[in-house]
């Protein structure tokens, strides 16, 4: 069975650092994995048809004429 470790915090502020606190210390292949994770999860709790291009990021160009 996986522990769950909870933290109380007195104010938002508090809260907030010891998110960040958190995510510091983790390696960055674990914070990437967290967030492949997420974005595998998205379509199923927005009801959004994931397809191939859902595996990688997604990249946008816009182009803007200037007059």
């Amino acid at each position: 069975m996986k522990r769950i470790w909870m933290r109380k915090a007195k104010s938002f502020a508090e809260a907030h650092e010891q998110d960040l606190d958190y995510y510091i210390n983790m390696s960055a292949q674990e914070r990437l994995e967290i967030v492949q994770f997420l974005r595998e999860q998205y379509p199923k709790f927005a009801r959004v048809n994931a397809n191939e291009s859902g595996k990688r990021l997604e990249r946008t160009v816009t182009i803007v004429q200037q007059t």
